[in-house]
């Protein structure tokens, strides 16, 4: 059996980190998705509000580096919870339980410009420069396949 899911958005609101009665942390946030395909009659796109909810260091992770607007992608698991409201109806709610959380969006375009540059990528060793190169530095192929590095 598999229930893994990932999903992009942005928080609707600061995340709440709390403590359990032994010291673990679980921060609770909720995160705005909007729909691929359909809209509705006012031809708007449909937006989900998906629930979510992190433990231990993920937990923490989240509270500290994370606020209301950043974008989001949550990868982890779907989890249907049930509990008793104060009536004492029985009440069922999905949520996710986030294994990783990463961020969506660069500093400055969360934070509406502010002067953060993200460090350069490093694949396998190379460290990829985090400016562009200019364009000068570029060479113009012939149409021969023949000088294709691959």
């Amino acid at each position: 059996m598999l229930n893994h899911i990932i999903i992009m958005g942005r928080l609707t609101r600061d995340p709440e980190l709390r403590r359990t009665g032994t010291g673990i942390a679980v921060t609770s946030f909720t995160v705005a998705v909007d729909r691929d395909f359909g809209k509705n009659e006012n031809g708007e796109k449909e937006t989900d509000f998906i629930d979510c909810v992190a433990w231990r260091q993920t937990g923490e992770y989240v509270s500290k580096y994370f606020t209301k607007g950043r974008m989001a992608v949550v990868s982890g698991r779907l989890q249907i919870r049930s509990w008793t409201d104060k009536d004492g109806n029985k009440r069922r709610t999905a949520e996710i339980v986030a294994d990783n959380v990463y961020f969506g969006d660069s500093k400055r375009d969360g934070d509406g410009g502010n002067t953060y540059s993200a460090p350069a990528a490093n694949f396998g060793g190379y460290s990829a420069p985090a400016a562009s190169a200019p364009a000068s530095d570029f060479a113009m192929l012939d149409d021969s396949d023949s000088q294709l590095p691959f």
